[in-house]
């Protein structure tokens, strides 16, 4: 399963060192997903520069498929993290919607995630990706994945509602009306994904309950 964090409001080192152990944990299951932030309180919060967050993340990269390879970093001579079972990096999934972001794929991911778009959105980002993928001389093809939020049940609305509204600010409205809210929906969701090339959905409850993953699994399964 892959979210994306926002690797530009971390020390890569340390998170090197922690994805490398989840990999290990994991036995290579593991997926870090990275972005690099548009809300501004992510940053005020976290005492990080926005202004130059895109050329941090490419120095963030760097560093930590550095480490990742076993090579020293800046302030040691020995390995930091421990080796990935692949042998050479972390599986990395990359989100955004710039062109920066995309042409970041064909350098340091194994793919593209979307976060809380539409299936006709990922058919665009998927001819895009894919071109900067061969263009870059990758063996195989990207992976694609796409994740957004359901509520099923006019019982859990309200409480689903304020739990987006209230994480998501500014953008919280806009989120809750691209939420999946009937099992029809749910259906027509995930057919559509498919049809457009993903290759994993991820659709997280919005008001959690078991009721909500069993009622989702009856729509779509």
């Amino acid at each position: 399963m892959t979210d994306i964090l926002l690797a530009t409001v971390r020390e890569p080192v340390l998170l090197a060192k922690q994805a490398a152990t989840l990999d290990q944990v994991s036995g290579g299951r593991f997926v870090l997903g990275v972005g690099v932030g548009g809300r501004p309180d992510d940053f005020t919060v976290t005492g990080f520069n926005p202004h130059d967050r895109g050329k941090r993340m490419d120095a963030a990269l760097d560093l930590m498929h550095q480490a990742w390879r076993g090579e020293p970093v800046p302030g040691t001579t020995q390995p930091v993290t421990p080796r990935p079972v692949n042998g050479h990096s972390v599986p990395v999934m990359i989100g955004g919607h710039t062109e920066k972001a995309m042409a970041r794929i064909g350098k340091y991911g194994i793919g593209y995630t979307l976060g809380g778009g539409t299936p006709e959105q990922l058919r665009g980002v998927i001819e895009q990706v894919t071109s900067i993928w061969n263009g870059a001389g990758r063996p195989g093809k990207p992976e694609f994945r796409a994740l957004g939020y359901f509520a099923l049940g006019d019982e859990v609305a309200g409480e689903a509602e304020g739990n987006l509204k209230d994480y998501y600010g500014d953008y919280g409205p806009r989120v809750w009306a691209g939420a999946v809210k009937t099992a029809e929906e749910a259906w027509q969701r995930v057919s559509a994904f498919e049809q457009a090339g993903c290759d994993e959905l991820i659709l997280f409850m919005a008001a959690p309950a078991i009721e909500q993953a069993e009622r989702l699994a009856k729509a779509v399964l």
